[in-house]
């Protein structure tokens, strides 16, 4: 007879998680429930936030577990966490890049500061909540690919993957949509099953990104100038922290649309573009990582996103020296931003991705 495989879960306290606890206990795993101790706003100041890692979260967590009888854990990362994803956080916003922490989570602390964790507790399998689908190639290779439920896919955010991190995780959840999950949940007599999905970043309070820096870190937004793409001065910002690309909310009023087209944090500048200028036909990224362990030998076509829910679109992507890539779409695509991640797919097999520049 065969050994059980046991299988740590990741237990944020919310329904897809607990739901895919349920589903691998079903399907005969040793499952284990864990929840990631991670740093919050809460460490910091008093706060009343409420976000993923917060103790009612812990609490929710543990209440599902003991219903499926299970196993549960609280694992300490708060370290890791704050090096790996707040303060890279930090330090792109004060370089004028838009940073993905939900990213940097997922790669530094998920799947690979959690996996060696439960591998070094002899545990077989991660397991995580997320909709997306783990499966092996005829090559023997492992492939990520998108959930089958396109309005909840995460595979954007798992980008980083390696064949052996494949090889040691489970998600359970990449056939199912969110009404068979929350279903399913009410089934079970889980007291999350219509808990709201979280929206915000975990340790940001009320999503006030230009806050939460000022006062973690110690930073000081400086106003400067605003450029049209001639370089002439036609306005003043108030810190660069406040402003992303693509933007054209509290820029001020110039007759007509206008859109942040550049973050210059050496000059401290802020260049705006008329409708239309915010529309590129090119990329390049760095920090490539190709979830089959190697790079293409030369140009490929593939369809990339280039920020969470946009859209596929087709471009040819190149590879570069240096570990990057440049992406050249077939038509042009509004508001590429650096510090985002660029995810690039053959169908809905994730071959990789990387970080604008």
């Amino acid at each position: 007879m065969s050994k059980q495989k046991s299988v740590l879960i990741g237990m944020s306290g919310g329904v897809d998680s607990s739901v895919a606890a349920a589903l691998l206990k079903e399907q005969g795993y040793h499952v284990i429930g864990a929840t990631m101790r991670l740093w919050t706003y809460t460490d910091a100041a008093n706060s009343k936030h409420e976000g993923c890692c917060a103790e009612s979260a812990v609490e929710d967590a543990r209440r599902v577990c003991d219903k499926l009888g299970i196993d549960f854990y609280v694992m300490n990362f708060k370290d890791e966490f704050r090096d790996k994803v707040v303060d890279y956080f930090v330090r792109e916003y004060t370089r004028g890049r838009t940073p993905n922490p939900c990213i940097a989570c997922n790669k530094y602390l998920k799947f690979d500061a959690f996996m060696k964790k439960a591998l070094a507790m002899g545990i077989d399998y991660v397991a995580t909540g997320h909709y997306a689908k783990i499966e092996r190639g005829a090559d023997g290779k492992y492939i990520l690919r998108a959930s089958e439920a396109a309005k909840k896919d995460q595979s954007y955010v798992l980008y980083n993957f390696t064949q052996e991190q494949l090889a040691h995780t489970l998600m359970p959840l990449g056939g199912y949509d969110k009404d068979w999950v929350r279903a399913k949940a009410e089934e079970l007599g889980l007291g999350v099953a219509h808990k709201r999905d979280s929206q915000e970043i975990c340790f940001v309070e009320d999503d006030d990104y230009a806050k939460f820096i000022t006062e973690y870190s110690d930073y000081t937004p400086r106003e400067g100038d605003i450029l049209d793409v001639n370089g002439n001065v036609i306005g003043r910002h108030r810190g660069l922290i406040y402003y992303t690309i693509g933007q054209r909310k509290g820029i001020g009023a110039y007759g007509r649309p206008m859109f942040v087209m550049k973050i210059d944090a050496e000059n401290n500048t802020i260049t705006l573009g008329e409708k239309g200028m915010e529309f590129s036909s090119e990329l390049t990224a760095e920090d490539v990582n190709f979830i089959s362990g190697e790079t293409p030998e030369g140009e490929i076509n593939v369809t990339a996103r280039i920020r969470y829910q946009a859209p596929p679109r087709d471009a040819v992507l190149t590879p570069l020296t240096g570990g990057k890539v440049r992406l050249t779409f077939k038509e042009p695509v509004r508001a590429v931003t650096p510090g985002q991640a660029v995810v690039f797919y053959d169908g809905d097999t994730v071959l990789g991705g990387g970080t604008v520049i």
